[in-house]
């Protein structure tokens, strides 16, 4: 069955960092674009960062500079690098896989609060 699980959210200070992960399993990580998305509460969901098979990657205006979406394939994980978070970062984040002709799968998603 294919999985996507979340985790290292929780709680932190503005100006902090947090490393979320994601950990793949049950299809071919490698042939997959990654992707993190976020949705806080009363707010559309938004595309954070994305990865291509390739390594390239995308962020949005709002984390550019402060975020880094990272692959290893050998592991089957991707990351986000959290960084000078800001409390508008609060929100539910969730992991992507997809392949746009194919599949496409989602995590149930890690909490992340930026409060002082």
């Amino acid at each position: 069955q294919v999985q996507l699980v979340e985790s290292g959210g929780g709680l932190v200070q503005p100006g902090g960092s947090l490393r979320l992960s994601c950990a793949a399993s049950g299809f071919t990580f490698s042939r997959y674009a990654m992707s993190w998305y976020r949705q806080a509460p009363g707010k559309e969901r938004e595309l954070v960062a994305g990865i291509t098979r390739a390594g390239s990657t995308n962020y949005a205006d709002s984390v550019k500079g402060r975020f880094t979406i990272s692959r290893d394939n050998d592991k089957n994980t991707v990351y986000l690098q959290m960084n000078s978070l800001k409390p508008e970062d609060t929100a539910v984040y969730y992991c992507r896989a997809n392949r746009p002709t194919s599949y496409d799968y989602w995590g149930q998603g890690t909490q992340v609060t930026v409060s002082s």
